[in-house]
């Protein structure tokens, strides 16, 4: 069996834990829900949701998985014999994930190409996005070369690959990042618009014309958005705090990825929404999901000559943001193999790119020759993508973080993860938060977001 990795130091394990925090969900996802869910109330109730909710699974699974020194799937075992359901459905999601976030990485690939090569204008056609996903051959080959560059860091290891890696991207992203915010919340009049009045329609909360249940779907969904955002309940964080050593401060670890994964996530909505409000006004700030692939290539031919060089970085730091959180989600699977069959590193990697490849394939398909329309509990229109994110993400996300909050808040005690996290004299600054967080807050928040998911409310 092979010595188990680990990080060379702190610093090594808040750049990869950030490095997987910071990925689509962040850049893609958090800006459109701002954008529909009233700007500064979104950001003000994620805050709150990040400072409490967020902490509290955070801290407890980095420390779930130090404690065992197991991967997810696992470490939940070690803890109690009847937990062990946790640790399957906790690696489950991974697995789920990587297959359709390799694909959405493959697009990311193709858009940069897009750009670095001058056909901003083809980017910004009507159906151009469409056409691409739903041809054949391109979707599958940059797939295939997005999960292959995954595999490789995967493959050289914890310290060599994952950490190495991320000590070189993380600080280039943020750069990137601000570099990127700064230029849209500078943008000019356009027809009465600029970058400050769309970074104001951002910041400054609002709720005009919502009702309390509006008020509450905006919870469910900065709620939703932090398990994207944190990477909780998907295996990552304790497999990658199984990876920390004893004599790390796990809780000035934890929330320093806490504080970068916020500032990441703000910063995209400042990239974002201003450009998006200075040159389609509001109307293209509702774009959805379509906010990425559709609406800012029309921003960026709006911008003229200097829309493609900014095209070009913003798709090329996404493409980054993606990798580093695909590599994660790859980390949690293998890890979990290597754990549970003692098996290599090598191999454990090559069978999971192996199974992500052909599942992957499956899903491209789901745009043409698989292609259909199936309705979901929680009001949504899915194709097999769609049914793969659904399925992980609003299912069985929940289930697991409802399951750990059990184990951790009733059968082992919370006083086991604090004791973890303060086993070298650290501080523990929100204990008294944290044991009310496991203990009850958390599990109703989640059977509630469970419920919403399905359908009941």
């Amino acid at each position: 069996m092979e010595k188990r990795n680990s990080f060379s130091g702190t610093l090594g394990f808040i750049l990869a834990a950030a490095g997987s925090a910071v990925g689509l969900g962040n850049i893609w996802r958090f800006p459109y829900l701002a954008a529909k869910d009233g700007g500064g109330l979104f950001l003000v109730i994620y805050l709150v949701l990040a400072l409490t909710f967020g902490f509290t699974m955070l801290i407890a699974e980095v420390a779930i998985g130090r404690m065992t020194k197991q991967s997810c799937l696992t470490a939940y075992t070690k803890l109690n014999k009847k937990a062990g359901w946790i640790g399957v459905f906790d690696c489950i999601v991974p697995f789920m994930i990587l297959p359709y976030y390799c694909i959405i990485g493959g697009w990311l690939l193709k858009y940069c190409i897009i750009f670095l090569t001058g056909q901003c204008e083809a980017a910004a056609a009507d159906g151009y996005f469409g056409s691409f996903i739903s041809g054949y051959a391109q979707p599958i080959i940059f797939d295939v070369i997005f999960l292959l560059a995954t595999a490789v860091i995967v493959y050289l290891g914890v310290e060599k690959g994952i950490e190495a890696f991320s000590k070189v991207l993380m600080p280039i992203l943020l750069t990137a990042v601000i570099g990127i915010a700064l230029f849209s919340v500078c943008l000019k009049d356009v027809d009465g618009r600029n970058g400050l009045d769309g970074l104001k329609i951002y910041i400054v909360p609002s709720v005009e014309g919502m009702k309390a249940k509006d008020i509450f779907i905006v919870v469910l969904d900065a709620m939703g958005q932090l398990f994207y955002s944190i990477s909780v309940a998907m295996g990552i964080m304790v497999t990658y705090g199984s990876y920390l050593k004893d004599d790390n401060n796990l809780v000035k670890a934890v929330n320093r990825i806490e504080v970068f994964d916020t500032l990441v996530a703000f910063l995209a909505g400042v990239m974002i929404i201003p450009a998006v409000y200075v040159f389609l006004g509001k109307d293209g700030m509702t774009a959805g999901p379509g906010l990425m692939f559709i609406a800012l290539p029309k921003v960026f031919l709006a911008m003229g000559k200097t829309g493609a060089f900014v095209g070009a970085a913003f798709f090329v730091m996404v493409l980054f943001a993606a990798l580093t959180s695909s590599v994660s989600i790859m980390e949690a699977v293998v890890a979990s193999l290597i754990d549970r069959f003692k098996i290599s590193r090598a191999k454990a990697a090559v069978t999971e790119t192996a199974a992500a490849l052909v599942i992957g394939i499956f899903i491209c398909l789901g745009y043409n020759a698989l292609y259909f329309e199936l309705p979901l509990p929680n009001g949504s229109t899915a194709q097999i993508l769609d049914i793969f994110d659904y399925i992980s993400n609003n299912i069985l996300m929940p289930i697991v973080e409802i399951g750990t909050c059990i184990l951790i808040g009733w059968v082992i005690s919370p006083e086991a993860i604090i004791k973890e996290a303060t086993k070298n004299g650290e501080k523990f600054g929100r204990k008294a938060l944290f044991v009310l967080m496991i203990k009850y807050i958390a599990p109703v928040m989640l059977v509630t977001l469970l419920l919403g998911a399905l359908g009941v409310f």
